[in-house]
């Protein structure tokens, strides 16, 4: 994993209303647990998050709180569900050997075959929950998407990593190539065949008649007028 320093001040007091104060001077209340301490509070400045959570990577962190460092890993970033404000991050402890679990982003690599016939690719989980040793713990998680058709998904189940156990569940689908209108439309009808198709005539158009050879016919055989 990538790494990324902050540095942040220990708190002298915790609670609601000292939160709040916090994040009025432009600080975010954090946690940091399973260290040899408990529970460790403190707060950061909510600029040092840019680059930490707006992120497609997930990063270790080099925590230094007051001179003291200390390497984690964010286990869960709270936000206002209105607003969008920060209002909490909550750090765990990341030395190597220890087994950690985290949220790893997924990213698509490739163009689906199932796009280029008119679908829409979508990323139905952004983020997957995995488990592994904090050495083995990924930036994020690349899928090949080129080989889905039309209709067709990865789920939780097809991903193989022998270094990593994911927990979401096993059905649920990652990727998907959603069927659009157009593209159901362009797809020929089950059992119809090229030449099929290409032997019907197009809609709207006038189809053959013989009345009109009848009529020309008629017009000859009629003798002349007498001048």
């Amino acid at each position: 994993m990538k790494t990324l320093s902050i540095s942040g001040t220990a708190r002298k007091a915790t609670g609601i209303k000292n939160s709040t104060e916090l994040r009025k001077n432009g600080t975010v209340p954090c946690v940091l647990y399973g260290g040899k301490e408990q529970v460790t509070h403190f707060a950061v400045n909510e600029k040092q998050f840019a680059k930490l959570l707006y992120t497609p990577d997930a990063y270790l962190v080099t925590l230094d709180l007051d001179g003291k460092q200390t390497t984690a890993i964010v286990q869960e970033a709270q936000f206002n569900r209105v607003t969008d404000e920060l209002l909490h991050v909550d750090f765990l402890e990341a030395k190597a050997g220890k087994v950690v679990t985290v949220k790893i982003p997924v990213v698509t690599h490739g163009s689906p075959k199932g796009v280029k016939m008119g679908g829409k690719l979508q990323v139905k989980l952004r983020r997957l929950k995995v488990k592994g040793l904090v050495e083995n713990i990924p930036d994020h998680i690349t899928l090949e998407v080129e080989h889905l058709e039309l209709g067709e998904s990865i789920l939780v189940r097809d991903m193989k990593n022998d270094k990593l156990t994911f927990l979401d569940p096993a059905n649920a689908a990652v990727i998907t190539v959603r069927t659009t209108r157009e593209a159901e439309a362009a797809a020929p009808a089950p059992g119809a065949s090229a030449a099929t198709a290409a032997a019907a005539p197009a809609a709207g158009a006038a189809a053959p008649t013989a009345a009109a050879p009848a009529a020309e016919a008629k017009k000859e055989d009629k003798p002349a007028a007498k001048k």
